[in-house]
């Protein structure tokens, strides 16, 4: 005699009876093996930084943009007198006046002068705003944290207080929090009459 193949149809319960001791013994073992499985853990999501990147003196930098308030076209510069060399002037941004640094002269930076085509940075941190003169925009991106190296690796004459970092593709990323809050950019002077 062959052997005979179980029918697999309907469980019991299915058939809306109670199953014997032996099926829910089986039953109860496969959710024990399932329950009993290490958990594949899920790998933390890769953390990543947004920034803005930009040209200034002919090279690449950028800027988290978790302290951009928006980019701005540059027009209507007011130059302001007896402010140091690297402020450019106050500009209009829709009624709210900003100072405008010329980022290039405080990271003492080859400048190429004013031209069409600058953009202005509006960066912004606690009640500070101020805008930053910058060449060219080039875009928005996401980039891995772990993908930045020391500023150290840059080599370049640029004050390292300043610095984040840099990408593999040598961009420089300014870190704009200590930008933000050196006591170099603010210039509380009164000018007697």
């Amino acid at each position: 005699m062959g052997k005979t193949k179980k029918k697999s149809g309907p469980l019991p319960i299915d058939r809306g009876l109670d199953p014997p001791p032996a099926e829910i013994k089986k039953i109860l073992r496969a959710r024990a093996d399932t329950l009993s499985r290490e958990l594949e853990t899920e790998r933390p999501a890769e953390e990543r930084i947004e920034i803005v990147d930009f040209i200034l003196a002919y090279e690449t930098y950028a800027i988290e943009t978790a302290y951009i308030r928006e980019v701005y076209p540059l027009k209507n510069l007011t130059p302001l007198p007896c402010t140091p060399s690297f402020i450019l002037g106050l500009i209009n941004v829709r009624g709210q006046i900003l100072s405008l640094m010329d980022i290039k002269k405080f990271l003492n930076l080859p400048g190429k002068g004013l031209s069409e085509l600058d953009k202005i940075i509006i960066l912004k941190a606690d009640d500070l705003e101020l805008g930053i003169q910058a060449d060219r925009i080039l875009g928005v991106r996401s980039i891995p944290a772990d993908k930045i190296q020391p500023p150290a690796a840059i080599g370049a004459g640029i004050n390292e207080k300043y610095l984040k970092g840099v990408t593999d593709e040598r961009v420089v990323i300014l870190d704009a929090g200590r930008l933000l809050s050196d006591c170099e950019i603010i210039i509380n002077e009164e000018v007697e009459i």
